[in-house]
């Protein structure tokens, strides 16, 4: 990874998927200011903040450590969500899947089709093996997000995750890729 550019992908029509610029730290500030996006993903962040996320996103391609982009539309290049590797071991040939959309944007498939569009291009071309999903059992639309996504639920982990309201049990889901001989 680190010897090549992070790609930008096209997920349909309306979406591409694309590296984060600092002229996105704006939509980033706006989407952590969500409610549900802070719920969820357990993080706000001011403008500064904001900033040094972008950064440390761009970093980890490079790094080979994990890996973001930005859900755009196609039509303004605007960021509307996130998809991208939390965590990522390409030795083992695996990593962790993870996305948010911001409120103005949900509703339309954005999660799901760029979930889908990313893992293809994890598993069909960077190689990986197997990517992992997970969120709070009560995240009904995140599951709903894997599943549409190829992800099939492996199990659930008993009060997995600390939440503002508390333990979490959480579901995950994996997709494997075509094994290579």
């Amino acid at each position: 990874m680190s010897g090549r550019r992070q790609p930008v992908l096209r997920v349909d029509d309306r979406l591409i998927l694309r590296p984060w610029t600092h002229e996105d730290v704006a939509a980033v500030v706006d989407a952590y200011a969500d409610p549900d996006i802070q719920h969820w993903n357990l993080h706000c962040y001011d403008e500064s903040q904001a900033q040094d996320l972008v950064s440390r996103w761009n970093d980890s391609w490079r790094e080979e450590s994990g890996a973001h982009w930005a859900i755009a539309r196609s039509f303004d290049d605007v960021a509307i969500g996130r998809v991208g590797l939390r965590t990522l071991d390409l030795d083992a040939g695996e990593g962790e899947v993870s996305y948010w959309v911001s409120p103005g944007a949900r509703g339309a498939g954005a999660a799901s089709l760029a979930t889908d569009r990313l893992s293809r291009f994890l598993l069909d071309e960077l190689g990986v093996h197997r990517l992992t999903l997970g969120h709070s059992t009560r995240n009904v639309a995140s599951c709903r997000v894997a599943m549409k996504a190829g992800y099939e639920l492996e199990g659930t982990m008993r009060s997995a995750l600390l939440h503002r309201d508390g333990w979490h049990d959480m579901h995950w889901h994996a997709r494997i890729g075509t094994p290579r001989h």
